[in-house]
């Protein structure tokens, strides 16, 4: 991150950012507890770099809370998609004093965190996703090193109060913690933190460190909306390992504890293994053999293993064509990705041939290799289901899947052999969150891509007038989780497809069929004989472009790449031949 040369030519960075035509529009909302101009100009440009066109709210200076419990029109008519609260230690009401008992302490604490959840509570009315701040440390400890334990300390109190906010997060749905406390310490305090700029300008953050701010603010918005990357792309030579396993054999490579440099592999895939556990499905890209890449694993110091990976290319292909095609492998798309790899001009070509994926410039100094993606955000999370900790298994299962259609002959036949089991039935409150989630970062199939909160989806859930269906798909190889949603309104004595998605993961298993199967079954229970289908094209669902006609829907009218399709109920015979369906 170049702060300076983002504070000196942002006007000229934001004008080339406008170029790009394929943005979402949001509006996000500023509350601040200081001034937040330049934050709001600087947060601008990291969405924009994100795909996002932002519509700005910013509160009057210090408002925050007045915007937030007493009303405001003009808020309420922006209809926020995001609010953000940007406040720190300086909107403490009030600390403890020196000599306050434990209880005084506890009275105070209870009071301020009262006063940040009847903001959240306040701001329920806008059913948007809140960011608020934890709290920063302030640059001055009266108490020296014993402000951070006796229970009247400043320290102590923050430390308390963000426990509580952490707390909050995992209980509020739609409340998310930027956290600035981790975010000043690892920038520094005094480099967080400028006391004249506070006096003169009362900016809470300084110039310096408003960069490091708004790019975090950024990755979780980016997140919220799904946009955050999914695949983790890796070299072996001298990424994974130190050394090249073709020529210095499995014993030669440098991993483990025996020397600096393995143990500083080891700590790079110790990471990488954290980043899979959470969710992050793991790729390898390699020029060598692949018996011999594959080798690599059984290291006794290999900390990752050749099953923790989705998919495997080590050959002598180009690198740019080996990306595109785990792209295609796993079933998600190339802007998904992220390599990396310790050869620039590998680097290079991919970046090159292939600009949809990151190809950070990771430099020639592997100790800084988990930084590269650490601290650029590319995997930034707010939620963390058991369906995400267990895509990558997932995925991995994919590969048995392949492995078997290959001796089949008849690809029904394969279909039927998976022994396919789905759960399709109307939304249930267990599942609203994955549901919400799913909603928000499918991308490839999906044919309108609306993006519902939570509270959206929680008001479809109990309302009578929509069909709501989610599916599970599992088969001999396990269990797929939660993956397809349809939302349809029933308007006029029709059924109108609102959003219709599915992850990639469960393509050309015909899980679409059984879904519309479930669909009509639904109408006609409900006496409807007809389902209007609606197509809205995005630069990354063309894949269903077409898919209403496949499913027998007719043709009512095409616009700039927008259509609507219709299907009469009157002779429709189920189109699921190879799933056995549990339903409602």
């Amino acid at each position: 991150m170049d702060v300076e040369t983002i504070l000196r030519k942002k006007k000229a960075i934001k004008k080339v950012l406008q170029k790009e035509k394929n943005c979402i529009t949001k509006n996000i909302a500023i509350l601040g507890g200081s001034t937040t101009a330049e934050i709001k100009n600087i947060l601008e440009l990291f969405l924009l770099k994100q795909g996002i066109k932002a519509n700005f709210y910013e509160s009057d200076y210090n408002k925050f809370y007045e915007d937030a419990l007493f009303g405001n029109e003009v808020l309420a008519a922006f209809k926020p998609d995001i609010i953000y609260i940007h406040t720190s230690h300086v909107n403490i009401a009030q600390f403890p004093e020196i000599d306050d008992s434990e209880e005084t302490v506890n009275a105070l604490l209870n009071a301020e965190h009262g006063r940040y959840q009847a903001i959240w509570i306040a701001l329920q009315q806008y059913d948007c996703a809140i960011i608020q701040n934890n709290f920063d440390l302030p640059a001055d400890r009266s108490l020296g090193n014993l402000d951070c334990s006796l229970i009247s300390g400043r320290t102590h109190f923050i430390s308390a109060l963000n426990s509580r906010f952490s707390v909050d997060a995992r209980e509020i749905s739609n409340l998310y913690i930027n956290d600035i406390n981790y975010l000043a310490a690892y920038l520094g305090i005094q480099q967080w933190f400028d006391r004249q700029l506070w006096y003169i300008a009362k900016y809470a953050v300084s110039y310096h460190a408003i960069p490091s701010l708004v790019f975090n603010i950024s990755n979780i918005i980016n997140a919220i909306f799904g946009q955050a990357k999914k695949c983790l792309v890796l070299d072996l030579d001298n990424t994974c390992w130190g050394g090249v396993i073709g020529d210095d054999g499995l014993h030669g490579i440098k991993i483990g504890t025996e020397s600096v440099l393995g143990e500083a592999y080891s700590a790079f895939q110790s990471y990488v293994r954290e980043l899979k556990r959470r969710g992050v499905i793991l790729a390898v890209c390699s020029k060598n053999e692949y018996q011999t890449a594959k080798q690599g694993f059984s290291h006794r110091d290999s900390i990752l293993t050749f099953q923790d990976f989705s998919a495997f290319k080590a050959n002598w292909d180009s690198k740019h064509q080996n990306v595109t095609d785990i792209a295609k492998e796993i079933n998600i798309g190339v802007d998904s990705l992220v390599f990396i790899d310790d050869n620039p001009a590998e680097r290079e070509i991919v970046a090159s041939q292939v600009p949809e994926v990151v190809v950070p410039d990771i430099g020639d100094n592997m100790v800084n290799y988990i930084d590269y993606i650490d601290k650029a955000g590319y995997f930034e999370v707010v939620t963390l289901s058991a369906d995400d900790k267990a895509r990558s298994h997932y995925y991995s299962a994919n590969k048995n899947r392949l492995a078997e259609q290959a001796i089949f002959t008849d690809y029904k036949a394969f279909l039927k052999s998976l022994r396919m089991v789905a759960e399709i039935k109307s939304f249930s409150d267990f599942y609203l969150e994955r549901i919400t989630q799913l909603v928000n970062k499918t991308n490839q199939f999906n044919l309108t891509t609306r993006r519902y909160t939570l509270g959206e989806i929680n008001e479809i859930a109990v309302n009578s007038t929509y069909v709501k269906l989610y599916g599970r798909l599992s088969d001999k190889y396990g269990d797929n989780g939660l993956i397809t949603v349809m939302i349809a309104a029933v308007q006029d004595q029709q059924c109108h497809i609102e959003l219709w998605l599915m992850s990639c993961r469960v393509l050309k298993r015909d899980m679409e069929l059984a879904m519309l199967d479930q669909l009509v079954q639904h109408c006609r229970s409900r006496g409807l004989q007809e389902i209007i289908g609606y197509f809205k094209k995005t630069k990354k669902n063309n894949m269903v472009s077409q898919i209403y006609k496949r499913l027998g829907f007719d043709l009512l009218e095409e616009q700039n790449e927008n259509s609507v399709w219709s299907l009469s109920l009157t002779n429709y015979k189920n189109l699921n031949k190879t799933i056995k369906v549990e339903n409602d």
